[in-house]
């Protein structure tokens, strides 16, 4: 590199040169586009975060249904937003390290029973109020309740008391858990003026940014909260999220530059988006599953031979060869992968089998189709999936009738409603989230109503097992009750796909969940 152009180059880093006129400084000097493209990005990073600008967000997953109650969050827009207005006890990085966030330090008893956690002083709300110990009680004392219908109320029902002793929350569990700041991290829990107890909806938390606008479907605007106490996020001034759920318009909104960021990339186009002028795909292999879900309680999923019938009658390879065109790996009817540092790899992994599915679909009793309702949100290519399904369970002599749902409402009207459905689920830090937050027979999120008393059992004696070989044990004996007997189909683990241009900077890999595990908007910076 000459020196010219690393003098170009270093200005435009700083924001002293426009990307434009950068990009024709080294036009002239016989750089290729494509490669001074690259050299800015790796100076802008290198360069470290810098404030201001705006960043467009085009997301899937957004409904005219959507809440900014945080208990309520069920799909990728509110998971976004609630990261960019508020924060959790603690957070958790992408090497899988606690970090604190709310709570400064935290300590636990010898029998892992007892928790205390000390509140970071000078914590302000977008309100002006300043965050105390009992705001964070009220909080979780609020998820507690059965009828906030939260997405962490299966990990609240752990904590038999919720007390302060000044600027200290001290929370005790009915039994041990080694795990609880992990599960504290869940995005359902951020901080909320007295919990949330007086609006719930209200939107005023402490996080980076305050709301500004809120179209629910449509379109959010969030605002720097200037007191925010954390500088190390937060860095644009203003972040704009613009819902749109068509993948070939969000595709399409980041190569013209109407939006910076986008999520759910579909596996078949990703190859060719990432050939794009000034466009970076992002994949990311971790804990994340799309699924198909039935009620374990009703009819006719109620009987564990359908359940294994339709677990026989899905080519799971043919499935993540087509579907995830390699952003993936095959999936054996349990929520747990590798990518969990006490899964179980000896556990049989399930095949397509026509012979064993038509066995049991035969023994089941039942005649006649089986309805099977879907949208394109519930994950990329879910449609091309349920046919599949529809084409490998046909071999078998299994009918099923794909029911096509509208994406506006799929996930208050469809999931976690209807009995057999597409859906996915990002994972969780650690199994005992996971299984707390969607396997517990009481967690209000069981979206394949599987009560089962000896995997509850199971699940207790887990939480509190500080001898990592007989943890792994109970969640390997976990594993196999859901593979066996519970309501879970899951072909496939996905990579999450998210996509930038060069106009933004900051990437890191989060193997949590989409979107840098949902704190993209709030890390990444400007680069122009």
């Amino acid at each position: 590199m000459n020196d010219q152009l690393r003098y170009y180059l270093a200005r435009a880093a700083q924001g002293k040169m426009g990307r434009r006129a950068f990009m024709g400084r080294a036009a002239a000097l016989g750089v290729a586009g494509a490669t001074a493209s690259s050299l800015l990005a790796t100076a802008v990073h290198a360069q470290g975060p810098r404030r201001g600008g705006t960043l467009t967000v085009g997301m899937q997953g957004g409904e005219s249904t959507n809440s900014l109650d945080p208990a309520l969050a069920a799909s990728q827009v509110p998971f976004l937003y609630n990261y960019c207005a508020g924060e959790t006890l603690v957070n958790i990085d992408p090497q899988g390290n606690l970090l604190p966030k709310v709570a400064e330090e935290w300590s636990a008893s010898a029998d892992a029973q007892t928790w205390r956690f000390k509140i970071r002083s000078g914590i302000k709300f977008h309100n002006g109020q300043t965050l105390t110990a009992e705001d964070c009680a009220q909080t979780l004392r609020r998820h507690s309740n059965e009828d906030s219908q939260s997405g962490a109320l299966g990990i609240m029902r752990g904590i038999s008391s919720i007390a302060v002793e000044g600027d200290t929350l001290v929370l005790t569990t009915t039994t041990p858990n080694a795990d609880l700041p992990y599960l504290l991290a869940d995005y359902h829990l951020p901080i909320q003026p007295n919990g949330g107890m007086d609006d719930p909806a209200s939107g005023i938390m402490s996080g980076p940014y305050k709301w500004a606008e809120n179209e629910p479907g449509v379109r959010h605007v969030l605002e720097r909260f200037d007191d925010h106490w954390d500088s190390s996020v937060g860095h644009f001034d203003v972040i704009e999220i613009l819902v749109i759920n068509d993948a070939t318009a969000r595709n399409s909104a980041l190569q013209s530059g109407q939006v910076q960021l986008i999520n759910r990339v579909e596996p078949r186009v990703a190859g060719l988006l990432a050939r794009a002028p000034n466009v970076s795909v992002e994949s990311t292999a971790g804990r994340g599953h799309y699924v198909f879900i039935m009620h374990c309680n009703t009819a006719p999923f109620d009987n564990n031979d359908l359940r294994l019938a339709l677990k026989y009658a899905i080519d799971r390879e043919d499935m993540v060869d087509k579907i995830l065109r390699g952003y993936g790996s095959i999936g054996n009817d349990m929520p747990i992968n590798a990518a969990y540092p006490l899964f179980d790899d000896t556990i049989e992994q399930r095949t397509y089998d026509p012979d064993m599915a038509r066995h049991y679909f035969e023994r089941s009793g039942h005649s006649g189709p089986i309805d099977l309702r879907v949208s394109e949100v519930a994950f990329p290519g879910a449609i091309d999936a349920a046919q599949l399904f529809q084409e490998s369970a046909a071999v078998a002599g299994i009918e099923l009738n794909i029911i096509r749902e509208p994406g506006d409402g799929y996930w208050s009207e469809t999931w976690n409603t209807q009995p057999f459905c597409a859906s996915y689920w990002g994972g969780r830090p650690v199994q005992d989230q996971m299984y707390s937050t969607a396997y517990l027979s009481t967690a209000d999120w069981n979206d394949t109503r599987f009560f089962n008393d000896h995997f509850d059992e199971l699940l207790l004696q887990a939480r509190g097992e500080l001898d990592l070989t007989r943890r792994k044990g109970l969640y390997s004996e976990m594993g196999t009750l859901v593979r066996d007997e519970g309501g879970l189909i899951c072909p496939m683990f996905n990579d999450f796909i998210d996509a930038h241009n060069d106009q933004v900077a900051g990437w890191v890999a989060n193997p949590a969940a989409e979107m840098m595990g949902g704190q993209a908007a709030i890390m990444m910076w400007s680069a122009v």
